[in-house]
């Protein structure tokens, strides 16, 4: 008896490694110390010492249920970008600028290409977020997750002065809300979207006109990373009041969460135009329009909290960076929360 008769394969796990390198290296930062293979990511932090008070910013996340739909299409270069955006954002959202990024898979049996492929996508979210891909970790599980199963976690660590931190604490009633485009569905919802439509490949590479692409594509498109978008808003010179990652919970679980007490988010619907896939899922699930905007993103990723003599200009500067993005709602007095008319 040996561990590859156990079922984990040390020998997959090198080459594993080896076909991830060229991806990883596209990554690193002048900041980064050693390679790849070390026990832990080492990570210099002189650049910091310009700042007046550094402020570490961390998060951890997944890509939920959405990797079951990578596994039933056999497409797994995509949901790595997922992963980092998870993370990525979220630090963004609060002012820090993502330094280096971290990810963890756990499969049933580790297939190299496969492994390396997913790492291919976690690469490439690092590079749109310009943090350094310094370390993971391949886990097989044999007995705990079938063959060709996986599930991908990450990790990131970023920094910004504490006097740039976005914090929400100074929003006020007449201020403006600018919301940002997002790619599609992202990573949220994914539990109800397979109890919507057929989980099954045939189904999935079906052409649909309403999205111009087939459902599958649809729904696997990654994550929109908003890193360089809301530096973009920063070097126009415009203060971002608070912002807001519309993940899991939609609108009315994450804009209160930019929100000080005693002003309330209105928010118009008809602002921007909600993306087909949306509009599709709601139809074919019956899903009430309320619990759409309570599970899903509805075609904003990120929403802004901006004074009212900014929204313009930031705007602007979102869309000269690449983005689409709205004057969406405002801001009032009363009772901490949202309201969608």
């Amino acid at each position: 008896m040996d561990y590859k008769n156990a079922g984990v394969d040390i020998e997959a796990g090198y080459q594993s490694v080896e076909l991830m390198k060229e991806h990883v290296k596209k990554t690193m930062r002048p900041e980064v110390l050693g390679g790849l293979g070390g026990f832990s990511g080492a990570f210099s932090l002189s650049k910091i010492k310009e700042m007046e008070e550094p402020v570490l910013l961390s998060g951890t996340d997944g890509c939920g249920t959405k990797v079951k739909l990578s596994m039933i299409l056999d497409k797994h270069d995509t949901i790595g970008i997922d992963c980092v955006a998870m993370c990525v954002n979220d630090i963004a959202c609060a002012g820090g600028e993502p330094l280096f990024f971290l990810d963890y898979i756990a499969c049933g049996k580790n297939y190299p290409e496969k492994i390396a492929s997913i790492v291919k996508g976690v690469a490439e979210g690092c590079l749109q977020s310009e943090a350094a891909l310094i370390g993971g970790e391949t886990a097989e599980h044999p007995g705990l997750m079938e063959e060709d199963e996986y599930d991908l976690a990450g990790f990131a660590v970023g920094v910004c002065d504490r006097k740039d931190m976005i914090t929400g604490e100074n929003i006020k009633a007449g201020d403006v809300l600018v919301g940002i485009a997002s790619s599609g569905v992202h990573s949220n919802g994914y539990s109800l979207v397979r109890k919507v439509f057929p989980m099954e490949k045939e189904a999935l590479n079906e052409y649909k006109e309403e999205l111009g692409m087939t459902l599958g594509e649809a729904l696997l498109t990654p994550t929109r990373i908003y890193v360089k978008a809301l530096k973009a808003v920063k070097a126009a010179g415009i203060v971002i009041k608070g912002c807001s990652h519309i993940t899991g919970g939609g609108f009315y679980e994450n804009i209160p969460r930019m929100l000080p007490e005693g002003v309330r988010a209105v928010v118009d619907k008809n602002s921007y135009e909600v993306p087909a896939i949306f509009r599709l899922l709601a139809k074919e699930g019956e899903i009430a329009e309320e619990m759409m905007y309570n599970t899903y993103n509805m075609g904003i990723g990120m929403m802004l909290a901006l004074d009212a003599a900014d929204a313009d200009r930031a705007v602007q500067a979102l869309t000269d960076a690449g983005e689409k993005a709205w004057i969406v709602g405002k801001v009032e007095a009363g009772e901490k929360g949202v309201t969608i008319c």
